[in-house]
């Protein structure tokens, strides 16, 4: 239980649970509006959604500043920010125009993230992340370097080949990117020999890149279960 953050009744069960329903809610509204040629009836009808969903959110956000004991620590907190967010867009949306307005909508999705407040196998995810945070930012400049690497590579086997395709580092990054990732989407690919040969080694390693971190992240959920059951 954290300091700035007592126990009270938004930490009970049937709280988390009627968040965790707006949260869903917001969700599922969030998606009906792409859909083309809404009623009237329709539009209005998500628009007291959103009315319910951000007066109860702000309900809570102000009352979780209330009641806890060290307010300003809460308010610049994981959690803090993260309430705060789920209720700005909405009342951004008013002084912006349409280019931004569309951005704020797409921020509200970060609402999803509530739900990690409600669900004990988030914080364990969490707790799991911050075990390994210093394996996975090895990793990931690792993985930075191999994608520059491979870019160069290609790049030395392919541009003679395909100059208007392996036009640069930079175009030559996309299709490491690809490669690395394992996703392989055809738009750019070798057709020489010495670069078909460096595409397979860079494709073995691709399966290690995502093999690692897997690992990584597994290894360290199973210490995080394995603490909290001691």
């Amino acid at each position: 239980m954290s300091s700035q953050q007592p126990k009270t009744f938004l930490d009970k069960p049937v709280f988390a649970f009627c968040i965790t329903s707006l949260i869903m809610l917001s969700v599922v509204a969030f998606s009906i509006e792409t859909l083309p040629d809404l009623s009237s009836e329709d539009i209005r009808l998500l628009r007291y959604a959103e009315y319910l969903i951000v007066g109860l959110f702000t309900l809570e956000y102000l009352t979780r500043i209330y009641l806890a004991e060290d307010k300003l620590k809460f308010i610049f907190s994981f959690y803090g920010l993260i309430d705060l967010i789920a209720i700005l867009p909405f009342f951004l949306a008013f002084a912006v125009d349409l280019t931004t307005l569309r951005l704020l909508r797409l921020l509200r999705l970060a609402r999803i993230i509530k739900l990690a407040r409600y669900n004990s196998a988030f914080h364990r995810f969490t707790k799991a992340l911050y075990v390994a945070k210093e394996e996975l930012i090895i990793f990931t400049l690792a993985s930075f370097v191999l994608l520059y690497l491979a870019a160069v590579g290609i790049y030395h086997f392919e541009h003679a080949a395909q100059p208007e395709v392996f036009r640069s580092i930079f175009d030559s990054l996309w299709w490491s990117v690809a490669t690395l990732t394992t996703v392989g989407y055809g738009d750019i690919y070798p057709v020489t020999m010495g670069g078909k040969m460096f595409t397979f080694f860079v494709l073995m390693i691709g399966l290690g890149l995502i093999a690692v971190p897997t690992g990584i992240v597994a290894s360290a959920l199973s210490a995080v279960r394995d603490k909290k059951e001691d």
